[in-house]
């Protein structure tokens, strides 16, 4: 403490002046410390509340009082206020180091202080009693309190203390202890900051030695001795040269232990080495048990120990271990030259070597120094292209412990030559092996060359996502982990998402630059995606991103967004969630603004499509999702697909056509087909010579005629329509197009105007000649043919006769007789349906059987044409259209028996025509004989009460002849029954009508 400062020249007042602008200069100043801010920060706090009360003083007259106080006060505030200066010039290391001195001198000062407030002659002086009161509280205080070190501090100060009394002279320590202090003063760890702050330290301690006291130089100069072991305090040339200086000074073989070293009891080389009161010394652990077990003699003499206290024998213990390290140092020199070359060693000689190094690494880390020092590094990394696995592995596990908080061992392995490529071949291998190194690739990414490397090594990347799917925990946990190290880099993120490990890759389309977001959603729209892939981005959120980018990015950001969406949405899954989240209402608005580009568009129509075939595989139990709000959107959407380009143009009508098979079809439909707008705009785009657009027209078209809910359109179309239909049939190379055209004619509402449109458009010889064609190349189930089928229905209807002789005279009757074979089930329906038209006019156009001839040309008279069974005159198929004659009977009976009831009713209302009126005796026969009436008798059976209804009205005028209704009156009967039982009122009443007419049931019966 400095001498007190003589202020007998000076006027109190003027001192009191003083003290209060430097008690407020230390409260300032005190904010600035480097170590002990809360002591500090408490003290500065007591000389704040001291400055009012000086103030208050020198407002009073003390000219005359005893003013020793503000003597002790001015000269306390000067070494407070060096004290604080020090503690935010000097170095912080330094300081740490002293935060205990620091500590007790903020003690001291406050001590001081506080007497010299008590000194004050209140009583002599004009003051409240508040004053008075405060000033005792104030001192009172001020003598209690307790100024500790820092918790943080006092940790570091007692790790220290610990290390140099047990001797730690493992670089590992010296560098977690290095670290320690740094981030405690809140110091960069940095290599170089390490480096330069710790230099700074022994500075201030070479300045500071002078003023020191001789113990104190003696334990600062053990810290430094300490500290020095830190990597980052001495470069690793000069520690290398230290060694092999040291090393090269011990000879090639290992000494024996003297006899000093053995312990009397365990006879066993001692490691903690205790001396006790007969000046013996003993293991520490042996000579314990000794005396625990009651024995109060020393194990050598027996002579009874004065006291049982036992002291550490620190300069044996000392002796001991430098004998240790000697030899240690020589071991791991002499296995050197083993592993050097292994081809001349066996593999049990190798593997023992290696064993016998990770067991010197494991006894103390400053062993691990020695190794790197030794350069085993590069012979270590040869090893591991060894064939052997076991000798790979045990050089993975030396290679992770040398690295493990070592920065020299790192930049030692980064100098290897294809040391990484090593590595990455034990990744592939199997998982023991592969664990091992990612666990080592883990600790060398923490070098910034080494963590460089890893990711530009062909493979990689992708073993180690292959890997972070693993069962094992602990090799999946690593593998991401080190996934995580390695997303530093761009290109290594790009090569994960190709890997399909995508979280680096959509945390930077969210968070990233604008030119690494351009960089990431490049990347993932040139990505071929698997269906999983496509899922699992949702999932972690990409939608959202790339809706923020495709919406607000710069153009070509936008189109980069929209193509990578494009990809994306074609997933069913994901093309729902875009639609549940709003996104269509955005992608319409870019579809349709003017500033967006060709490109973009492009884009944006194919996700507007994929969205709407979304909808169409919705599960029809759940609430459908529908891609637009209103009907007015459908509207200003489908009007823009005229006036956009045919990219667009294609995209869209996909998009109508699959809101048309959707759920909720039902409402776009009727919403189309109301406005004749639309059905105009879409009989143009079906003349475009865009092939792509003119398909897609043609089939919407097809789509919106389904359901015989056509009538809006067949008022609306003329004749241009039915051309426009006829020369696509006619002219298109597309077979799905001509189907869909012929569709749009199959689907119409059959009108004797509809058929005269058609004859005029020359539609008929362009239909039968596609049907020929697809015919003879053997496509009989496909839908060209069922549409073909549908389209000549229109030519058949009984009102035309003319365009049913012109069906005739193109060949197709025995086409239709052929499909009711062959054809699908929609077809044979058709077939039915059109051979039943024709049949209608049979009877009409079947010519008479001439009279014979008499008198002398009788015998000339013999008839030439053989006369129809049916219709009872001369029939042919081209002439009549005659079932008989066509060979139709026969399949259009089989066809009774199909399992779809469209088909049945179709062939029945076929077989039927050869009933009526007076053909019912002629048709019943042939009906009878191609055993038509046991599948008829069955169809009473079906579900269906129209065709059971045909069937009753069938039976009922059958059974009007008696041989028929005795042949198959009985088989007849209970199925007639069972309809009495369970059918409807019309079918009761038909049925009951039979049973009385098969005599079964009375004619006066409830049933009618």
């Amino acid at each position: 403490m400095e001498v007190i400062t003589n202020t007998s020249s000076m006027a109190v007042g003027e001192l009191i002046s003083q003290t209060i602008e430097l008690f407020t200069e230390v409260a300032m100043e005190a904010k600035n410390v480097f170590v002990e801010k809360e002591s500090f920060s408490e003290l500065a706090s007591y000389m704040n509340r001291i400055v009012p009360i000086l103030k208050e003083l020198n407002r009073k007259d003390i000219s005359n009082i005893e003013s020793s106080f503000i003597e002790i006060l001015n000269q306390q505030v000067k070494v407070a206020k060096q004290l604080t200066t020090e503690c935010s010039q000097k170095n912080r290391v330094y300081l740490l180091l002293n935060c205990r001195s620091i500590t007790k001198r903020i003690r001291e000062i406050t001590r001081e202080t506080s007497r010299a407030l008590s000194l004050i002659p209140l009583s002599q002086l004009d003051v409240s009693s508040k004053m008075v009161h405060e000033v005792g509280q104030l001192c009172e205080n001020m003598q209690r309190v307790e100024f500790k070190t820092a918790i943080a501090h006092e940790m570091i100060l007692e790790k220290i203390e610990s290390g140099i009394h047990e001797r730690n002279l493992d670089s590992s320590f010296a560098n977690n202890m290095l670290v320690s202090i740094l981030q405690a003063l809140e110091i960069s760890t940095e290599r170089s900051s390490l480096k330069k702050e710790f230099e700074d330290f022994k500075k201030e301690i070479e300045n500071a030695q002078l003023r020191k006291k001789e113990a104190e130089n003696i334990q600062m100069g053990q810290i430094i001795a300490l500290l020095e072991r830190a990597d980052a305090t001495c470069s690793p040339e000069e520690k290398e040269k230290k060694y092999l200086t040291k090393r090269s000074s011990l000879g090639s073989q290992p000494l024996e232990p003297l006899l000093s070293f053995y312990c009397p009891i365990t006879q066993e080389v001692m490691v903690d080495p205790v001396e006790t009161a007969s000046g013996h010394t003993f293991e520490r652990s042996a000579i314990e048990k000794w005396l625990k077990d009651g024995s109060d003699k020393c194990p050598l003499t027996m002579v009874p120990l004065d006291n049982l206290t036992l002291r550490p024998n620190k300069t044996l213990r000392q002796s001991i271990e430098e004998w240790k390290d000697r030899n240690t140092m020589i071991t791991i020199a002499s296995m050197k030259s083993k592993l050097s070359n292994p081809l001349s060693e066996s593999e049990e000689e190798v593997v023992s070597c290696l064993k016998d190094l990770q067991s010197l690494c494991e006894q103390r880390d400053i062993h691990k120094e020695w190794i790197v020092m030794e350069n085993y590094i590069p012979i270590l990394v040869n090893l591991l292209g060894s064939k052997i696995r076991e000798i790979r592995t045990h050089a993975l596990v030396l290679l992770s412990i040398l690295a493990k908080d070592s920065d020299d061992a790192k930049d030692r392995i980064a100098k290897v030559n294809g040391v990484i490529e090593y590595i990455v071949r034990s990744l592939g291998r199997r998982i023991a092996e592969g664990k091992l190194a990612v666990e080592l690739l883990l600790e060398l990414s923490h070098h910034e060359t080494l963590r460089n490397c890893i990711g530009m090594v062909q493979g990689c990347i992708l073993l180690l996502v292959t890997m972070s799917n693993s069962d094992d925990n602990q090799a999946a946990s690593h593998a991401k982990e080190l996934l995580d190290s390695l997303s530093f880099s761009d290109q290594n993120v790009i090569q994960m998402a190709k890997a399909n490990y995508f979280t680096h890759l959509l945390q930077r389309l969210s968070s990233g630059s604008d030119d690494v977001k351009m960089c990431m959603v490049t990347t993932l729209a040139e990505m071929e995606l698997t269906d999983h892939n496509k899922l699992s981005l949702f999932e972690l959120g990409a939608l959202d991103s790339l809706l923020n980018l495709v919406s607000h990015g710069n153009p070509r950001m936008k189109e980069a967004a929209a193509k990578a969406l494009c990809n994306l949405s074609s997933l069913q899954k994901n093309g729902i969630q875009m639609i549940k989240q709003g996104s269509v209402n955005p992608l319409v608005n870019l579809l349709c603004n003017h500033t967006s580009s060709p490109s973009l568009q492009d884009k944006v129509a194919a996700i507007i499509m994929h969205l709407a075939i979304s909808t169409r595989t919705q599960n029809n139990n759940e609430t459908g999702v529908s891609l637009f709000e209103s009907d007015g959107d459908i509207d200003s959407l489908f009007s823009f697909i005229s006036c956009t380009r045919p990219l667009v143009q294609e995209s869209l009508l996909r998009s109508f056509y699959a809101m048309c098979q959707s759920p909720l079809a039902s409402t776009v439909k009727a919403k189309l087909r109301q406005n004749s707008e639309h059905e105009q705009a879409l009989v143009l785009l079906c003349k475009k010579d865009d092939t792509q657009v003119r398909a897609n027209a043609v089939k919407l078209f097809c789509c919106l005629t389904e359901d015989g809910d056509d009538k809006e359109i067949i008022d609306r179309m003329g004749l241009q329509s039915i051309e426009t239909l006829i020369n696509i049939i006619r002219f298109s190379s597309d077979t799905e197009e001509i189907a869909s055209a012929m569709g749009v004619i199959s689907n119409l509402t059959q009108s004797s105007q509809l058929t005269d449109s058609l004859l005029e458009a020359d539609g008929l010889p362009v239909i039968c000649q596609c049907l020929h064609k697809e015919m003879r190349n053997g496509h009989q189930k496909n839908q060209l043919i069922e549409n073909a089928v549908g389209s000549i229905r229109h030519f058949t209807i009984p009102t035309n006769l003319n365009s049913q002789k012109k069906v005739a005279s193109n060949g197709v009757i025995p086409l239709l007789v052929q499909l009711l074979e062959i054809g699908t089930s929609l077809t044979k329906r058709r077939s039915s349906i059109c051979l039943g038209q024709l049949s209608k006019t049979s009877f009409e156009l079947s010519r008479p059987i001439p009279r014979p001839l008499g008198g002398l040309f009788k015998c000339f008279s013999s008839q030439l044409e053989s006369v129809c069974r049916v219709h009872q005159g001369i029939c042919t198929i081209e002439s009549s259209f005659c079932l008989v004659e066509a060979d139709a009977v026969s399949p259009l009976v089989t066809l009774l028996s199909d399992p779809d009831y469209d088909v049945c009713e179709a062939s029945l209302d076929a077989l039927l025509t050869l009933v009526e009126a007076e053909r019912l005796q002629y048709g019943s026969k042939v009906l009878a004989e191609a055993n038509a009436m046991h599948p008829m008798i069955k169809l009473l059976n079906s579900n269906s009460s129209t065709l059971q209804e045909k069937v009753l009205g069938a039976l009922e005028r059958i059974f009007r002849l008696l041989d028929l209704k005795q042949t198959y009156g009985t088989l007849a009967q209970m199925p007639l029954v069972e309809l009495t039982q369970r059918g409807n009122s019309r079918t009761k009443s038909l049925a009951a009508g039979i049973l009385a007419q098969l005599n079964v049931l009375h004619d006066q019966s409830s049933y009618f």
